[in-house]
């Protein structure tokens, strides 16, 4: 038991100098509140995540499943943790939730590494545009506690968002860190792949390939054929795709 005499005096507890710690509890948003907040993260996340997409990734590989992908995936994120992080379960179950999906599906066919890294900014986004505070309480003092869009929130949060665009561009429009290509290339003359031999083979594959090489590798051969593998690396041309020419068997191309 705590006797008044064991509080000190220079402690006022005053109900005037204490937060009323219920009344704090009990400030709720209302519909318009709601919908304004889910309005702001939403689109937000859909423009930010457009942009990465379609100025950054699509131009350089073409792919519209994975444009379609990226899009539907970070909208879908985003209402997940929306929703999630103001209920009971927690933003961990929804963070699990896509780790399942993600072990589930993607594991079924090989997802080149650039796919991989967006995959992982969009959802870095979704999450910052999901969990990030956007409002917070006045009136705590008082008896009337409210929330109130702050706008301290939201220009950090478009800040967070303006870094995340800046940084793939820059790297994206970096001249040394242009897109690489590889084939890997069956090749029938086998009398060119000495060392002794190599540029004349390399002027050979870049005749019948048509690409400016700018290394190969010579990997197996095989004398009773007469053949021998070769992989090549070259800089595709802007917007030409680079996925198929790792494929070395007709049903990965099928499936």
């Amino acid at each position: 038991m705590i006797l008044q005499t064991d509080i000190p005096a220079a402690l006022d507890l005053t109900d005037d100098n204490l937060i009323n710690v219920q009344t704090i509890t009990d400030a709720m948003m209302t519909t318009s509140q709601s919908l304004t907040e889910l309005g702001i993260r939403f689109f937000l996340n859909l423009l930010v995540c457009w942009i990465l997409v379609r100025c950054f990734y699509f131009p350089k590989s073409r792919r519209r499943d994975y444009y379609f992908t990226f899009m539907v995936f970070s909208s879908a994120m985003l209402l997940l943790l929306f929703m999630m992080g103001n209920a009971e379960v927690g933003v961990g179950l929804t963070l699990g939730l896509f780790a399942i999906f993600g072990v589930i599906r993607y594991r079924t066919e090989t997802v080149p590494i650039r796919e991989m890294t967006y995959l992982f900014i969009i959802i870095a986004v979704a999450a910052v545009n999901g969990l990030s505070p956007l409002y917070k309480i006045e009136g705590i003092t008082t008896d009337s506690p409210h929330y109130q869009l702050s706008t301290g929130h939201l220009a950090v949060l478009l800040v967070s968002n303006l870094l995340a665009v800046a940084l793939v561009g820059i790297l994206e429009s970096s001249k040394a860190l242009k897109q690489t290509a590889t084939r890997l290339i069956l090749y029938d003359r086998i009398d060119l792949i000495v060392p002794e031999k190599r540029e004349l083979l390399k002027a050979d594959l870049e005749q019948r390939v048509g690409v400016a090489i700018d290394k190969l590798e010579i990997g197996h051969v095989d004398f009773l054929r007469d053949a021998a593998f070769i992989k090549i690396y070259y800089n595709p041309a802007a917007g030409e795709p680079a996925t198929i020419g790792e494929l070395t068997r007709a049903k990965d191309f099928t499936e």
